[in-house]
């Protein structure tokens, strides 16, 4: 939306307002956040941009489980700041750059970012921005947030570094949640199993640990079966990234990889996207058009 004011003979200001979604409140760490705990606002977006800086339209925003941490005061997480109230929310977004004043890109520019502010449009430093080729995912833009993304990154490289899977072992893997973003992408406690631990939507909304501790049967369990336990983080690997992605890409373009997503229309629904994903509603990757 634009807006025009004209004043005592001086020219027209034009005010772009654009909507932005804000936290509205904490669930609490015991609570189950709902589409309430979000707000959405109309704002002015400031008339010019400085030197670095690249104003964009929001095309896609990712909504994640790890979200849930930022939804209380501490997150329980040395990377992971929380939310402020009545401040913007940030997540992986991808958008069309509209105007540059940074020298690494250009009008019409596909971008993305992991701390994508949620709003329509958006001013961002240049350098929290990474250039996008819309031909490696076929012009499926979405998919950069998912399968092609921070979610098919640690699914591949979980499996590849974690995972121990070996070509021809004849061995059996289980993907205990295989219908959300990761696990629909990667794929019971035998002698010498090996699990990976990264993330645990249904210990969100709880005051726990992570990893949460094992009833102390199941403990004795792991110990009597020779049974590993340890913490995936993709953050720790992201040197692999760039060869990793272009991996990804050839496997959906070649269709050995099926990328399931499930899209919300509308900024105004990303609260309720949110609750929908964080309650199992979804199917694949959650995402939220903002716009085409």
């Amino acid at each position: 939306m634009v807006v025009t004011d004209i004043q005592r003979g001086i020219p027209a200001k034009v005010v772009m307002i654009i909507q932005r979604v804000v936290l509205n409140s904490r669930p609490g760490k015991n609570g189950v956040p709902v589409a309430e705990n979000f707000r959405i606002e109309a704002v002015p977006l400031p008339e010019k941009i400085t030197d670095g800086q690249v104003q964009t339209r929001t095309l896609y925003l990712s909504v994640d489980p790890y979200m849930r941490c930022r939804m209380n005061e501490d997150t329980g997480s040395d990377y992971l700041l929380p939310w402020q109230l009545s401040e913007v929310a940030d997540g992986g977004g991808i958008g069309v750059v509209e105007e540059s004043k940074h020298t690494n890109f250009a009008k019409g520019d596909i971008v993305t970012s992991f701390n994508w502010p949620w709003q329509t449009k958006v001013i961002l430093d240049g350098r929290l921005l990474q250039k996008l080729d819309p031909q490696l995912v076929d012009g499926h833009l979405s998919y950069f947030l998912g399968a092609a993304g921070i979610t098919g990154l640690t699914s591949f490289l979980g499996i590849k570094e974690k995972g121990h899977v070996s070509l021809g072992a004849n061995q059996t893997m289980v993907v205990s949640g295989a219908a959300g973003a990761c696990g629909s992408l990667a794929g019971q406690m035998n002698q010498n199993s090996h699990i990976i631990l990264c993330g645990q939507i249904s210990q969100y909304n709880k005051d726990v640990p992570y990893p949460p501790p094992l009833p102390p049967a199941v403990e004795e369990i792991q110990k009597a079966k020779n049974i590993t336990r340890e913490r995936f983080l993709v953050l720790n690997y992201m040197d692999k990234q760039e060869a990793s992605i272009l991996q990804l890409c050839q496997w959906i373009k070649e269709g050995k990889l099926k990328v399931k997503e499930t899209v919300v229309k509308g900024l105004e629904n990303i609260g309720g996207a949110f609750q929908s994903m964080m309650t199992g509603g979804n199917t694949g990757k959650q995402i939220v058009l903002i716009s085409e």
